[in-house]
């Protein structure tokens, strides 16, 4: 059952939490000079965008692609860069803590049903540890996307992406995105409330919530530099 949407326009962290069901998107902005040049680059008011994945008895968790590899992937067991599934309440504090990142979701007004969840799981078994590309390359990217739609029967086969190609390519397989729009026509931005999204079916997205995440007392060993 899909989870009442919040009151407020900033709420904690475990309430998040409460609130998370499948579908609903995170995103993430920060000030250093990583993030700036992937808000830049692709045009993007944010530099991260990941999408909420809440199945059967699973704590919530984290859809998305990025540089490091400070958590394990949950869905291969190994710490990689790239593609990766994890523990959102994990990932959410790497994310503030050591990335110096703000966080907001979106909750998506959708009932998502069994045959999607299958479809999104045998998406993350696809796509787990693709490779993330270097950012001298996300600004052609995005360009190139921006001006080609798929042709029909063409597949959107990725050999590197970057975190909006994964929520993106996760949405169409899903039936809630056009599947005939190549996966780099869409930067963290288009997933920002201040851009449209062409949503089927009749789901919706709301406006952004602002999460406060508490302090942690012990910090986390430093790992290298991740954004996007």
């Amino acid at each position: 059952m899909r989870a009442p949407f919040a009151s407020s326009n900033r709420i904690g962290l475990d309430q998040a939490l409460d609130l998370a069901r499948t579908g609903d998107l995170w995103v993430f902005r920060g000030r250093s000079a990583a993030d700036r040049a992937i808000q830049l680059t692709t045009n993007s008011p944010v530099n991260h965008v990941g999408m909420c994945v809440v199945i059967d008895d699973l704590p919530p968790l984290l859809w998305h692609a990025e540089l490091g590899r400070s958590l394990p992937d949950l869905w291969s067991g190994r710490r990689q860069r790239g593609a990766q599934l994890h523990d959102l309440h994990d990932a959410v504090e790497v994310w503030a803590h050591r990335y110096g990142q703000r966080a907001w979701f979106r909750q998506l007004d959708h009932e998502v049903t069994r045959d999607q969840e299958d479809a999104l799981l045998r998406t993350v078994a696809r796509l787990s540890g693709t490779p993330f590309p270097g950012t001298a390359r996300l600004a052609g990217r995005w360009v190139t996307g921006r001006a080609r739609m798929l042709r029909r029967g063409q597949e959107a086969a990725l050999e590197t992406a970057y975190c909006a190609e994964i929520v993106a390519v996760t949405f169409a397989e899903l039936g809630l995105l056009p599947a005939n729009r190549r996966p780099n026509w869409y930067d963290p931005g288009k997933f920002w409330s201040g851009d449209h999204l062409d949503l089927l079916g009749g789901a919706r997205l709301g406006g952004e919530i602002e999460v406060e995440v508490p302090e942690i007392e012990d910090e986390v060993p430093e790992t290298p530099r991740a954004t996007a």
